[in-house]
């Protein structure tokens, strides 16, 4: 039996895409490729895609991924589902080239455990750091997201430029708000 390639794409949010992994995964041999919208906090048997790719590879196929991050939640994850596969005697590839295990041999999982360590230690920095600067805007009272919709002062404004008959897209242009910002506080206003 000649082994085949197969790929696993997966994003975490709707707002994501996952048509660039596929593509890459296509064009680096997969001859089929498993693709999912489905964040990592999901359990891993509530990911059907993986759980498919997975069920579909047999000994002397190859797993090809973006990134390990791409199979697991979390350092241990991603060390059992590669320890697994290898025992079932299949390779694991990443797009990004830290990964091949096919040339590997035994020193695969020394390399897998490193590489998922740092992804993992680099995941919880940026966490991290997100919390900091949370934190500091809290206590210096910045912005915790998103534009400042508006002051006081520029709402009165919408509001008198339009009692004299100005347009939105002449509000817009006199306040710099944005014309979603404008309707807002003129429906808010008619309350």
């Amino acid at each position: 039996m000649v082994a085949r390639s197969i790929g696993y794409a997966r994003v975490s949010t709707s707002h994501q895409s996952v048509d660039a992994q596929v593509s890459l995964l296509k064009a680096e041999g997969c001859s089929v490729v498993f693709h999912e919208v489905v964040s990592t906090r999901i359990k891993e048997g509530d990911r059907p895609q993986l759980q498919s790719a997975l069920n579909a590879l047999v000994e002397g196929d190859e797993l090809v991924v973006a990134k390990l991050d791409r199979l697991g939640r979390d350092q241990r994850s991603v060390i059992n589902r590669l320890h697994d596969l290898q025992e079932r005697g299949i390779h694991i590839r990443t797009l990004d080239g830290l990964v091949n295990t096919r040339g590997l041999g035994k020193f695969a999982p020394i390399l897998i455990g490193l590489l998922s360590g740092l992804a993992e230690v680099e995941r919880s920095l940026i966490q991290e750091r997100t919390l900091e600067s949370i934190q500091h805007r809290r206590e210096t009272g910045g912005n915790l997201g998103g534009r400042p919709k508006t002051n006081q002062a520029k709402e009165k404004l919408v509001l008198r430029l339009r009692e004299e008959g100005c347009s939105y897209r002449s509000i817009r242009e006199q306040t710099g708000i944005g014309l979603s910002t404008i309707r807002r506080i003129l429906v808010e206003n008619l309350k």
